[in-house]
């Protein structure tokens, strides 16, 4: 007897947003993104991402790679200031497709009653 112990996740996409004639100070250039599959961060090839960025946006991925009730906040809001208060760029995060995992393969915990 088997059982499921599948669940999904969002993979995401975070882009850097520019703000027409905006100051920048965090590096990035137009297009800089990366994309977060499962735990998996993926920088495209010759690409920095500052770490002063990825930490503002760092605390919410896993909450947005969730599915959320359509007037749950995390549902809407998508863009995420840039930490330094004089840099106007912002940073989108964009739900991509939903990928399967299972529970039995990134966890050693089992799942109770199973």
């Amino acid at each position: 007897m088997t059982h499921d112990d599948s669940f999904e996740l969002y993979d995401l996409r975070v882009e850097v947003v520019f703000r027409p004639g905006g100051a920048v100070y965090c590096g990035a250039k137009p297009g800089d993104h990366f994309e977060l599959r499962g735990e998996m961060l993926h920088l495209p090839p010759g690409q920095g991402f500052s770490i002063y960025s990825l930490a503002s946006v760092l605390p919410l991925l896993a909450a947005k790679q969730r599915r959320t009730h359509a007037h749950d906040w995390m549902s809407t809001d998508a863009e995420i200031a840039c930490p330094d208060p004089n840099c106007t760029t912002r940073l989108r995060i964009t739900r991509l497709g939903l990928r399967n995992f299972s529970h039995a393969q990134t966890t050693a915990v089992p799942l109770e009653g199973k």
